[in-house]
């Protein structure tokens, strides 16, 4: 069966702990269980390689987090995904920790490796929507000062400044800006914001969109400005569909969670995963992969 290879590629970056592993273990699942009905289904493998993906879907299945060997030791995954036309799209999961785009922030260095992998292709950018790190506002500062020492001046000794206390906000619109600087710049590309644990973010009462203006106001008014010309959606994602059962390579002492059992008791697995956007959800995530694809 011929197939005919169309857009330009999608690549999943993300700061660290944005959740990776995770969606990855998820996707896999979900291309190779056939649970549901997908807008992609799996085609091949550039490095057929499948013991690493095997490992981490393992787990997820188990409704177990992922452990420090299997998020440190990420490898490179490249998979061709086909539509119901049979053309065909590489999403490529870079074997490249988060650490490695902090460091991009921080250093203002970038491996070569990466720039092979980012260069040519349209993103998945995923973060936590549970680990955002906000702004510290003077004003706020003050405030809780005056509240806790009850109006009395304090002095503070003042601390170093380092580039890993920056906003995540920060972080995300200068890694985006990355993308339209050499060596990676390549034109206008589209952007999948991804906001991961949408199951403890949704508690904030906002759909996707209304939550990356409120949390990360920054990130969307450059998005939404078109400086760069990105054009971007934004989505919930729960890849887990709640919390799992804590893994013992990270915590020897670790006890079951009955959200975790919960999960497990879910009929078909791939129905644990959420995916929303503009008012609709579904468990599909490929749909986003679809709409970078084309």
């Amino acid at each position: 069966m011929n197939t005919v290879a169309f857009g330009s590629g999608v690549s999943i970056v993300g700061l660290p702990g944005s959740g990776k592993t995770t969606f990855l273990a998820a996707l896999w699942h979900l291309i190779q269980s056939g649970e549901i009905e997908t807008r992609l289904r799996y085609g091949s493998m550039s490095n057929q390689d499948y013991a690493y993906l095997n490992k981490i879907v393992k787990l997820w299945r188990k409704a177990k987090e992922q452990g420090r060997t299997q998020i440190a030791g990420m490898k490179s995954v490249s998979m061709n995904l086909l539509d119901g036309d049979e053309r065909s799209v590489s999403v490529t999961f870079p074997d490249v920790p988060g650490e490695e785009y902090r460091r991009m922030w921080e250093e203002r260095k970038l491996d070569e490796g990466l720039v092979q992998n980012l260069s040519s292709s349209n993103i998945m950018l995923l973060l936590n929507g549970d680990r955002i790190r906000a702004p510290a506002w003077i004003t706020e500062r003050e405030a809780l000062k005056a509240n806790v020492e009850g109006g009395k001046k304090v002095e503070e000794e003042p601390q170093e400044w380092l580039p890993a206390h920056a906003p995540t906000q920060v972080q995300l619109v200068d890694l985006l800006q990355h993308f339209r600087r050499p060596p990676l710049d390549r034109g206008p590309r589209r952007v999948a914001v991804m906001i991961g644990a949408w199951d403890k973010a949704e508690g904030e009462g906002k759909t996707p969109a209304a939550f990356q203006s409120a949390k990360l106001p920054m990130l969307d008014q450059y998005l939404k400005s078109g400086r760069d010309g990105w054009t971007f959606r934004t989505y919930g994602l729960s890849a887990q569909g709640g919390e799992y059962d804590e893994n013992d390579e990270n915590n020897p002492k670790a006890k079951p969670r009955k959200e975790a059992e919960h999960l497990r008791d879910i009929d078909l697995a791939s129905k644990r995963i959420r995916l929303l956007r503009d008012g609709s959800e579904t468990h599909d995530l490929t749909e986003p992969l679809e709409w970078l694809m084309n």
